[in-house]
């Protein structure tokens, strides 16, 4: 792996590092300690290393959407589909669990009427089941005493009819890929989420169908998104055929996706935690990016990671409200079920 320099400290406006990778600093996270609130209950798992949980299915498939072996291309779409189904597959076994459900299907279908209802997609109201606590039974409500706020400004961030508190994850997803793209100048990129330690496509534009398979899931460190979420830094890449710490996998779709170089700009919330990375990719190598749009691109990305997190800790957190109480009415309908006479009244326990 090439060395890396930060930006910052360089005369001019104009970067001069002669490096084919460098970086540009964002502030180092503050550390998390004390009893977990609200606001923190859907802390990403951090990028320390980004790989697939042992306890979910597709771990130890041995097939990296980013790996070296071109052979390897074949298992993406079975890979794919197991990674795509691995948080719902654990979120349905735990409400059947967690509310005596009668199977796994009954659960996914509380998943799947809450993250319709509320808007919220359905593997991330999935790995929000998986992360938070479970709730108290005795409680009618999952967070009592839960505070709540206006969405935060979204300045420069184009939303297809949408604004405020009305704007949906994808369409602030959407917004904030075109300004990154607006910055950058260049009709292809993605945006990706942190999601159980990996990196998930959700937008992309401009790029091929081989990419976007390939890149589906991102779960080893050789790639600018994986190095910016893991670093907490903006990555350039100035030329993809000669950057060393690519693995040769990776180099061979991002070239014949037109891609010979790329940027890459960390989402972080509040605490520094990466909640995901937006990248973009260049048909010619870079030299470098000014101080200026590298201070848009920080800017665009604390507004839309702002708003992330504020999605997270409200929007996702209501729909689980609203799935432990349509779980805990279904518990009760089937007790009152098992407990009826067959003339309709109840039956009393001595």
């Amino acid at each position: 792996m090439g060395v890396a320099h930060r930006y910052g400290g360089e005369r001019g406006d104009q970067m001069t590092e002669p490096d084919t990778r460098t970086r540009a600093g964002l502030p180092e996270p503050s550390g998390l300690s004390g009893p977990v609130e609200p606001s923190g209950l859907l802390e990403p798992v951090e990028p320390s290393g980004l790989s697939v949980p042992s306890g979910l299915p597709g771990h130890g498939t041995g097939v990296r959407p980013d790996g070296p072996h071109a052979g390897q291309e074949a298992g993406l779409a079975p890979r794919n589909r197991m990674l795509a189904r691995a948080a719902v597959s654990s979120a349905q076994d735990i409400l059947r669990q967690r509310y005596g459900l009668p199977s796994a299907q009954a659960g996914f279908e509380l998943l799947r009427e809450a993250s319709q209802r509320h808007n919220v997609k359905l593997h991330t109201l999935a790995d929000a089941v998986i992360r938070v606590p479970c709730p108290d039974h005795e409680r009618g409500v999952w967070f009592p005493g839960r505070a709540r706020t206006s969405a935060p400004p979204l300045p420069r961030i184009p939303l297809a009819g949408h604004s405020g508190d009305a704007a949906t994850q994808g369409s602030v997803l959407s917004g904030a890929l075109t300004r990154v793209l607006e910055i950058t100048q260049t009709g292809m990129g993605n945006v990706q989420l942190a999601e159980h330690g990996l990196l998930r496509l959700e937008k992309h534009t401009g790029l091929s169908r081989q990419f976007t398979d390939f890149f589906a899931f991102v779960d080893h460190p050789s790639t600018s998104c994986a190095q910016a979420a893991q670093d907490r830094e903006q990555v350039t890449v100035r030329d993809v055929a000669t950057e060393p710490f690519f693995d040769e996998g990776s180099r061979r779709v991002i070239l014949h996706a037109g891609s010979r170089a790329c940027h890459s700009v960390p989402l972080l919330n509040e605490r520094g935690a990466v909640l995901g990375v937006i990248s973009s990719h260049h048909p010619q190598p870079l030299t470098g990016y000014s101080r200026t749009r590298l201070e848009a691109l920080r800017t665009t990305a604390a507004t839309v990671g702002r708003w992330l997190s504020w999605h997270r800790r409200t929007v996702v957190l209501d729909a689980l409200e609203d799935l432990h109480f349509s779980a805990r009415r279904k518990r009760g309908d089937r007790d009152a079920a098992r407990t009826a006479r067959p003339d309709g009244g109840a039956v009393h326990s001595p």
